[in-house]
């Protein structure tokens, strides 16, 4: 079936002759509305002329088809946008293919040389595009193209600020093709090589006349149709031939090593593996980037560490001694993050877009972005598996011998979505069991000097035992057996092969849950699932079926490690619900084998969270904030609705929960402030605790640092928060 463009409006800019013209003539011929933009200029943006465009707009009437002319300079992008709706009523296409050259040596290239080029290319796609986005997200959709160049891919001598302007429209094309893909708008780049005005100056003739335009316009015609899916896609293009480019990067190498000085020698002596082609990757995303350098921080810090070495020296059970152990402090570790290693801990316990109840945690531009409560074993674990435990006198152990028994996890509030958290570890307890020893391991997880989160590591040391200790602990968080009844609720969730290798770019580096052959020494047939991993799939299981994916509703959780799970078998989670404690025990489905047990996750009551039934006030600090913002408004009122035009929405937070609703009126009227439920439109809204609210209006807490930090959450018109110190600074001084 051959591809229509019947109903559409196609804007093509540059359209007065060469390719320009064979893609107007093109999407006419199928069907299309076409505006034939061109200034009329010569190659180096000089003169105007109506002419070219309206030869172009009469082939394509004199054909039957339907087209308009434009004769404005790219630079004026709302009056190209504006012949479209004028024209037409609406516009669906844009290809950005207006070009002018002025070709010089580097060292003979002036400013105005620079400056008009760029003006052209880069400055002119971004002022049409930008007058066509909103059209086009209203009506959910939108092709773009945007004309690059072999110029700026792979650079060309003489044309320096061609090839800037060129590479810089491929960086622009990358954004769009991101923001837009919501709304149905893609965008993709093209390299043509093809006959024209531009190419007569750096082509040969014949080569020339075999390079015709006819032969690009059917890769933007397919780009530009509704059926085509491709997006932030480039391609170079011509003589009938088409190739997309991807980016490749090498392996590369570490240069340095933890606690030691980064050098140039270091590079020197590594240069070759750097440059290593070998085995490349082929980066497709930001995220995907960062994540090669957040790997390598946690290689650097684990690198050569006790614990990583399969054949780390045995010690003796006569090692352990609690006397000397008990009560001493590991070093402090520290953690950095940001929402990738939120949205990838998410990915590791099984979390997908196909759930859209997931999206709040695996999107960080999502209203309610949150990160898991079980990532709050993340910061703490590098106190387990950074060495600590091996500076502490009386626990000369064997480390390839030491299990992951069981794990506790209090909350204290939600975790915040980046920052740099800091935990300090103690050796709570060392145990007898005969067979080996349990090491009681309690983390203590701030953020600032605020306490975020408690962890209890209990690792069982085979062989270790007979030392004479005691067998149960006081400081232990026990594990509790679930009610003789038939589970209130079972969740099946299956793993994916790839689901350790997943999980452990979180920071469990432990080669057992990825390396076959390391995995054979532990006497496994294949890599095993990390007990982590399992711990959060269930946790997630419970905060779905308890709790609506809450965060602020989770507690604490408490398992005991039974067996190992393969990756690709499926979980299954049974729950009993006693209160606000759930019980669980989660099984692997395919053998019926209990992988955790005697496991529990305690839930905070759930909150009346409506408008109508907040608790409104109640003690709360911000209250005396609110109050002189309505003395505020009834006296200059007016004043501050010409200075702000908005509504703005603030729901206060108490330990985590909702306390309070106020509604800002600075729109309609001469303002106002409402408590509780608002009935009309509200702008922007701003959710944060009493606490980190005073800090801000305080001066204390700068926003935009709280709202990176997860402290401050904006959904709506987030550009509004600009207006805020309207508000906070100069109306709200206690």
């Amino acid at each position: 079936m051959s591809l229509s463009f019947e109903g559409r409006v196609v804007l093509v800019t540059g359209a007065g002759g060469g390719i320009g013209r064979e893609y107007a003539l093109a999407f006419a011929e199928r069907g299309a509305s076409v505006v034939v933009n061109d200034l009329g200029g010569d190659i180096k943006g000089g003169g105007k002329s109506s002419a070219a465009a309206d030869k172009v707009v009469e082939e394509i009437r004199a054909k039957g088809g339907k087209a308009v002319a434009n004769y404005d300079s790219v630079e004026d992008g709302e009056k190209l946008i504006q012949t479209a709706l004028d024209a037409f009523g609406r516009i669906d296409i844009l290809v950005n293919n207006a070009g002018i050259l002025r070709d010089r040596s580097f060292a003979r290239t002036s400013d105005v040389d620079w400056d008009i080029v760029h003006r052209v290319h880069l400055r002119g796609s971004f002022l049409v595009t930008r007058a066509a986005w909103n059209h086009m997200k209203n009506q959910n959709f939108g092709r773009i193209i945007m004309t690059a160049s072999a110029a700026g891919i792979y650079g060309n001598f003489g044309q320096a600020n061609y090839s800037a302007a060129k590479l810089g429209m491929l960086g622009l094309a990358n954004t769009l093709a991101i923001e837009g893909r919501k709304y149905n708008i893609h965008c993709n780049t093209i390299a043509p090589v093809a006959g024209s005005r531009l190419t007569e100056t750096v082509m040969p003739a014949d080569l020339l006349a075999s390079l015709k335009p006819e032969y690009v316009a059917p890769l933007v015609l397919w780009l530009c149709h509704d059926q085509c899916q491709e997006n932030g896609g480039l391609f170079e293009v011509g003589a009938g031939w088409i190739g997309k480019l991807r980016w490749e990067r090498s392996q590369g190498d570490i240069v340095r090593q933890k606690n030691q000085p980064m050098t140039p020698e270091a590079v020197r002596d590594k240069w070759d593996k750097i440059c290593d082609f070998t085995e490349a990757t082929k980066p497709v995303s930001i995220q995907e980037s960062l994540q090669s350098v957040v790997n390598v921080l946690s290689q650097v810090e684990l690198a050569g560490e006790v614990g990583a070495n399969p054949t780390a020296a045995s010690a003796s059970a006569s090692g352990i001694n609690p006397t000397e152990a008990v009560g001493k402090k590991l070093p402090p570790t520290t953690f950095s993050f940001d929402h990738t290693q939120c949205i990838l801990y998410a990915l590791g316990v099984g979390m997908s877009t196909k759930d859209p109840d997931h999206l709040r945690f695996l999107y960080e531009g999502h209203a309610d972005f949150s990160c898991l409560p079980t990532f709050g074993v993340i910061p703490s674990q590098a106190a387990m598996m950074g060495g600590g435990l091996s500076t502490v006198p009386g626990l000369n152990i064997d480390f390839t011998q030491v299990l992951h028994g069981e794990q506790y996890l209090e909350l204290y509030k939600p975790l915040p979505t980046s920052g740099k958290l800091t935990s300090e570890a103690t050796v709570a307890d060392v145990l007898d069991k005969g067979s080996g020893a349990i090491i009681l391991l309690d983390v203590n997880t701030y953020n600032g000097n605020e306490l975020v989160c408690y962890n209890q590591f209990s690792v069982f040391v085979v062989g270790a035992g007979g030392f004479g200790g005691r067998r149960t602990s006081e400081k232990a968080k026990t594990s509790l057996p679930p009610p003789r009844r038939t589970p209130d609720a079972v969740v099946i969730d299956s793993t994916t092969r790839d689901q350790a290798a997943l999980y452990r770019l979180s920071g469990d580096w432990n080669p057992l849950h990825i390396d076959p052959s390391f995995a054979a020494l532990g006497g496994f047939k294949a890599p095993i699932l990390h007990g982590l991993c399992s711990f959060g799939f269930a946790a997630r299981h419970v905060l779905k079926q308890y709790a609506d994916n809450d965060p602020s509703r989770f507690k604490a959780i408490k398992v005991r490690f039974v067996k190992p799970v393969m990756p690709g078998q499926s979980l299954q989670t049974e729950m009993w619900k006693e209160g606000n404690r759930i019980h669980i025990q989660c099984k692997v489905k395919e053998t019926d084998a209990v992988v955790l047990s005697g496991a529990y996750v305690d839930l905070h009551p759930a909150s009346n969270a409506s408008p109508e039934n907040l608790t409104q006030g109640g003690g709360l600090q911000s209250e005396l904030v609110f109050a002189e913002i309505g003395r505020r408004i009834k006296d200059l009122g007016s004043e501050m609705v010409k200075k702000v035009n908005a509504v703005f929405g603030w729901e206060i937070t108490k330990d985590g929960r909702p306390a309070a609703q106020w509604t800002i009126d600075l729109k309609n009227g001469s303002g106002s402030l409402h408590k509780g439920s608002y009935s009309g439109k509200v702008d922007v809204t701003f959710t944060v605790s009493d606490e980190d609210f005073m800090e801000v209006v305080q001066g204390k807490l700068n926003p935009q640092k709280a709202f990176f930090s997860g402290k401050l959450k904006v959904r709506g018109n987030i550009m509004l928060s600009q207006k805020l110190e309207v508000i906070l600074k100069d109306y709200a001084k206690l």
